[in-house]
C-alpha cells in the first residue's frame, strides 16, 4: 500500500540530493565532450568514416530525443528516483559494451543503447530538482545544475585526454561506469522518491510520440547527407507529420494526457523553449568542430585539447554563479537576451579565425561564450521550468531536455553536412577523393602542401559555421526580449509531492 504526503517544510537532505543529480547529470556530460575529442582515435583506429562519426553521434540523439518524453512522463507516474537508477544503469551498462567493440556499426549500436539510458536519467534530474527546491532556493540549484556541464568540459576531455593518449579510445567509456556506480549507491542513499498524482497511463500518446519524434530526428539527421527527396526522408517526414500531429490531436482530447499542451499557451514556457532551440543550434557543432580544430589543425595531441578548453569551462563555471546571483536582481528576460548576445559576440570573434590565428583568438571566443551562456542559461531554464506545474515536473523537465536535443540534432546534422560541403568545395578539383572528404583523410595522406590546403579549407568551413553561429544566437537573444515576461507572484506553496509510504 501507498500513500502520498506533500512535505510542507523543504527537505534537509535536498542540498546533498543536489550534489547526486549533478553527479548524475555528470556521466551524461564526460560522455559527450570525451566522445568530440575521440573522433580521431575512431577514424584512425577503428576506420570509422566521417559518416560513421556521425551516425556515431547522431545515434545517441536519434534515441535520446525519441525518449525523452515518454520517459518524463512515466517517470511522474512511477518514480523519479527509480528512473532516475534504472537510466544510470542502462547508460553505465551500455558504456561497458561499448568497450569490446571492433566494428563502428557496434560502436553504433551501444550509443544508441546508452541514449535509452540517457533519456530515462536526464528528465529525472531536473524534475527532482524542481520538486525538492522551492522558489526561493530553486534560481540558485539550477545554477549549480548548470555548471555540471562547464565541470563536464574540464573534468571530460582532461581525463579522457590522459586515456587517448596512454590507452586505446575504448577506454574513454569506462570514465562513465565508476560514476555512474557512485551515482546509483548516493541516490538509494540519500533520494526520496517523488512523483505527481496518480494519472492514467496514456499508452496512445506514448506511441505517437516516440515514434514521430524518432522520426523526426531521423529527418534532420539524413536529409543532409540522403536529399531531401530521397525515399528514406519522405517516408520518415511523413510518419513525422502524421504521428506528431496525430499525438497533438490526441492530447487535446485525452482525458489524461502524458502532456499537458497548455503548458504552450505560457509565453515563458513557450519562448524559453524557442530560444534553448536556437541557442542549442547555434552552439551544438561547435565543440565538434573545435576539438578537431584544435588536433587537426593546430597539432594538438588529445589531452593538450582538453586542457585547452580549461578557460572556457572556467568561464562558463563562473557566470553560472554570476548569473544566478543576478537572477536576484536582473529579469530572466534581461539575463537571457544580453547572455545571447555574449554569445554571438563570440561566435563572432571566432568568425574571424585562420589558420594562422592560433589558441589565443579560439579562446578569447570561446570564454565569451562560456560567459554568455554562464548568463543566459540558468535564466533561461529557470523561466522554462517556472512554468511547469510540480505535479507534471517529469514531462515538464522532458520537454526543457527535447528541445535542447531537437536544437543539437539539427546543428549537428544540417551544420555538419553545410560545413563538409564547405570544406570539400575549398579543397581542390584534383585532391584525392580521401582529402576532399574530411581533413583527417588529407592528414592520413601526409602531403605537406595537401595538408596545409585541408587545414586551410577546414578553418574556412569554420569560419561560415560560426557566422551561422551568430545568427541564430542573436535571433534568440531577441525572441527571448520580445517574448518573455516577468514571471507572476507564486503562492508558498510545498517544494513537491513526496511518496513516504509502500
Amino acid at each position: 500500500m501507498e500513500s502520498n504526503t506533500v512535505r510542507a517544510e523543504p527537505d534537509p537532505r535536498r542540498w546533498w540530493i543536489l550534489g547526486v543529480l549533478c553527479l548524475s547529470l555528470l556521466v551524461l556530460v564526460v560522455d559527450n565532450t570525451v566522445l568530440n575529442l575521440a573522433i580521431p582515435a575512431l577514424m584512425t583506429d577503428l576506420g570509422a568514416s566521417p559518416s560513421d562519426i556521425q551516425w556515431i553521434i547522431d545515434a545517441y540523439i536519434l534515441v535520446f530525443a525519441g525518449l525523452l518524453l515518454t520517459s518524463g512522463s512515466l517517470s511522474d507516474r512511477y518514480g523519479r528516483k527509480r528512473f532516475l537508477i534504472i537510466g544510470l544503469v542502462l547508460f553505465g551498462g551500455a558504456s561497458l559494451i561499448a568497450l569490446l567493440v571492433t566494428e563502428p556499426w557496434q560502436l553504433v549500436a551501444a550509443r544508441a543503447l546508452m541514449g535509452v539510458g540517457g533519456s530515462i536519467l536526464m528528465p529525472s534530474t531536473l524534475s527532482i530538482l524542481i520538486t525538492v527546491f522551492d522558489d526561493s532556493e530553486r534560481r540558485k540549484a539550477i545554477a549549480a545544475w548548470s555548471a555540471v556541464a562547464a565541470v563536464g568540459v574540464i573534468a571530460g576531455p582532461t581525463l579522457g585526454g590522459f586515456l587517448l593518449e596512454h590507452y586505446w579510445w575504448g577506454s574513454i567509456f569506462l570514465l562513465n561506469v565508476p560514476i555512474a556506480v557512485v551515482a546509483i549507491v548516493a541516490a538509494v542513499l540519500l533520494m526520496p522518491e517523488t512523483r505527481g498524482p496518480a494519472r492514467k497511463l496514456d499508452p496512445v500518446g506514448v506511441l505517437l510520440s516516440t515514434v514521430g519524434m524518432s522520426a523526426l530526428v531521423f529527418v534532420v539527421i539524413s536529409a543532409p547527407g540522403k536529399g531531401w527527396t530521397s525515399s528514406p526522408v519522405l517516408v520518415a517526414a511523413a510518419l513525422a507529420v502524421l504521428a506528431l500531429g496525430g499525438f497533438v490531436l490526441w492530447e487535446r482530447r485525452a482525458e489524461q494526457p502524458m502532456l499537458p499542451l497548455e503548458l504552450f499557451r505560457d509565453r515563458n514556457f513557450s519562448g524559453s523553449s524557442f530560444s534553448i532551440v536556437l541557442m542549442s543550434f547555434g552552439t551544438g557543432a561547435l565543440l565538434l568542430m573545435l576539438t578537431q580544430y584544435l588536433q587537426f589543425v593546430l597539432g594538438y595531441g588529445p589531452m593538450q585539447a582538453g586542457f585547452a578548453l580549461l578557460p572556457y569551462a572556467v568561464a562558463a563555471a563562473l557566470f553560472n554563479g554570476v548569473g544566478a546571483a543576478l537572477g536576484q536582481k536582473v529579469s530572466n528576460r534581461t539575463l537571457v537576451a544580453l547572455g545571447l548576445g555574449v554569445m554571438a559576440l563570440g561566435f563572432g570573434v571566432l568568425a574571424f579565425m585562420t589558420a594562422d590565428t592560433g589558441y589565443g583568438l579560439m579562446i578569447t571566443g570561446l570564454m565569451l561564450m562560456g560567459v554568455g551562456g554562464g548568463l543566459a542559461g540558468p535564466a533561461a531554464y529557470a523561466t522554462l521550468m517556472g512554468a511547469v506545474p510540480s505535479e507534471h515536473a517529469g514531462v515538464g523537465s522532458a520537454l526543457n531536455d527535447t528541445v535542447q536535443q531537437v536544437g543539437m540534432a539539427l546543428s549537428v546534422a544540417v551544420l555538419g553536412s553545410v560545413l563538409a560541403g564547405v570544406y570539400t568545395s575549398s579543397m581542390p578539383a584534383g585532391a584525392p577523393a580521401v582529402a576532399r572528404d574530411s581533413i583527417g583523410g588529407a592528414i592520413l595522406l601526409g602531403d605537406p602542401g595537401l595538408i596545409r590546403t585541408a587545414r586551410d579549407a577546414f578553418v574556412s568551413a569554420m569560419s561560415f559555421g560560426s557566422w551561422v553561429g551568430v545568427g541564430f544566437t542573436l535571433a534568440a537573444a531577441v525572441l527571448a526580449f520580445m517574448v518573455l515576461r516577468p514571471a507572476p507572484a507564486a503562492p508558498a506553496a510545498e517544494p513537491g509531492l513526496v511518496e513516504t509510504g509502500s
